[in-house]
């Protein structure tokens, strides 16, 4: 159960960071499930570097996710074309 609400959350937190970063048009479905997850990887580890990662509500990790997707998104901006949009 906690793999399909990973699946949701991190599809949601992907479509979201997708549109914030400009990026909607070019990514499917798939890839704002991948972006949302690998987001929310990242996002759990600035959560632990400051120290409420054991603590984490589902909000919080939600959030953590859509801003670990922003940051994920801005590095592939950053090797795709040299730069941020």
């Amino acid at each position: 159960m906690d793999w399909i609400l990973a699946i949701i959350v991190g599809g949601i937190a992907g479509w979201l960071a997708s549109m914030v970063m400009n990026r909607d048009a070019s990514m499917g479905i798939f890839w704002n499930i991948v972006v949302g997850v690998i987001g929310a990887v990242i996002g759990k580890f600035v959560l632990g570097l400051l120290g409420i990662a054991g603590g984490a509500t589902w909000l919080l990790w939600f959030i953590s996710a859509l801003v670990g997707a922003v940051i994920l998104l801005g590095i592939v901006n950053m090797v795709q074309r040299g730069r941020v949009r």
